[in-house]
């Protein structure tokens, strides 16, 4: 009898440990990589959780959600103060958004252990929590990919070896350099950024950073690995579209690219100069340029300044292209007019021509990177004020 007891308490065990694995095996913990769309904050993709239980169902957190409804949100967003939130939604929903954009959806299974699935649960929920689920998104640093990338880390309790991120490599030395690389279709998104973001995003970057750029992340858990060494994913599958098609537009026709435009400037600059040297005073068409010019160039340096003062974006400061756009741009556009501002023009353009000098050694020793398109306006600039201090001299 003992014999027996012992045989049917050892046969409930297993049926018990069975039932259990059964159940775990039940709970899968996917990472879902939307790949990139034609809206400029599409172009990196989106990365999302993705949540399969029993009890709960089949769900997606997901750490990109904002409100455009919240109050001041457009000052706010350009100030820095870019809040974010994370959400959760069933996963059909969340995959019919992207095959409306004609987005492909892959999903990466993670290889978990039943107690790292249930932290993982966990601290979703936490996330989802009200007074936890609204954050201080960053661009590189923070942000859809690098959040639910922390959770499976804190889940299994350890640094995950990522793979390499497949890029060349010259788009991974730095942030910039990445969003280059993934930009190169929207080149005046990139030449805004180029604008608005400091030096900071120049620094060296590892290839773990790259994990900020969803489609990055994507590349690099698939050849990741646990702390055990094991493969950190297991099936890989394309839920929704296809892993060839791309949402992304095409290139820019080049007769409409920053660098285009720019080389018109710096010509039309060469042109009027030309006209007021052998002149030897600023003719009409000059004083016309110099308006239009040094006026954009002062709005470009009002909005920079308000990126480096007021801003709290952390990749805005410090910014050297301040060095040549800034407010003083605007006395330009007054002084050429007026004969009486003749003194200040020259002591301007004196101050912008050294200044101009400056920034052209910072960006050749590699302290800011500059936009190709910011080289002809520059020289534009330079031209002006080194015509401007000759006639004056020789006046």
């Amino acid at each position: 009898m003992r014999g027996e007891a012992l045989k049917i308490f050892i046969l409930f065990i297993t049926l018990g440990i069975i039932c259990n694995c059964k159940a775990d095996d039940d709970v899968r913990i996917s990472m879902l990589t939307a790949r990139a769309g034609a809206d400029i904050y599409q172009l990196e993709g989106h990365t999302a959780l993705r949540i399969q239980t029993p009890e709960r169902g089949d769900y997606v957190v997901n750490w990109g959600l904002f409100d455009f409804d919240a109050p001041n949100f457009v000052y706010r967003f350009v100030k820095g103060e870019t809040d974010y939130m994370a959400g959760a939604a069933p996963t059909e929903r969340f995959l019919r958004i992207y095959a409306r954009e004609g987005r492909a959806v892959v999903e990466q299974q993670l290889n978990l252990t039943p107690e790292e699935k249930e932290r993982v649960i966990a601290l979703t929920d936490r996330n989802l929590m009200p007074e936890n689920r609204v954050y201080r998104y960053n661009y590189v640093l923070d942000n859809c990919a690098t959040r639910p990338l922390a959770i499976v880390e804190q889940a299994i309790g350890d640094t995950i070896t990522l793979g390499t991120s497949a890029l060349p490599a010259e788009a991974t030395a730095t942030f910039r350099d990445a969003m280059r690389h993934y930009h190169v279709n929207y080149p005046w998104y990139q030449f805004g950024i180029d604008l608005a973001l400091g030096s900071g995003i120049d620094r060296q970057i590892s290839q773990r950073e790259m994990s900020f750029a969803p489609e990055a992340l994507e590349v690099m858990l698939a050849s990741a690995s646990r702390p055990d060494g094991t493969a950190l994913v297991g099936n890989t599958n394309v839920l929704v579209g296809r892993e060839d098609i791309t949402a992304i537009d095409g290139p820019t026709p080049w007769y409409l690219t920053p660098m285009f435009c720019a080389c018109v400037v710096c010509l039309i600059a060469f042109v009027v100069s030309a006209g007021q040297w052998r002149r030897g005073r600023a003719t009409v068409a000059a004083k016309i340029f110099d308006t239009l010019f040094y006026l954009v160039m002062g709005l470009a340096g009002c909005i920079i300044v308000f990126l480096v003062v007021i801003s709290v974006h952390e990749a805005t400061s410090p910014n050297w292209l301040l060095l040549w756009l800034n407010p003083l741009c605007f006395i330009p556009v007054v002084a050429v007019w007026v004969k009486r501002l003749e003194k200040l023009l020259f002591c301007y353009q004196i101050l912008n021509f050294a200044f101009l000098i400056v920034l052209a050694v910072l960006l050749a020793a590699g302290v800011q990177s500059a936009n190709a398109a910011f080289i002809p306006l520059i020289a534009a600039d330079g031209v002006r004020a080194l015509l401007c201090i000759l006639t004056k001299r020789n006046a």
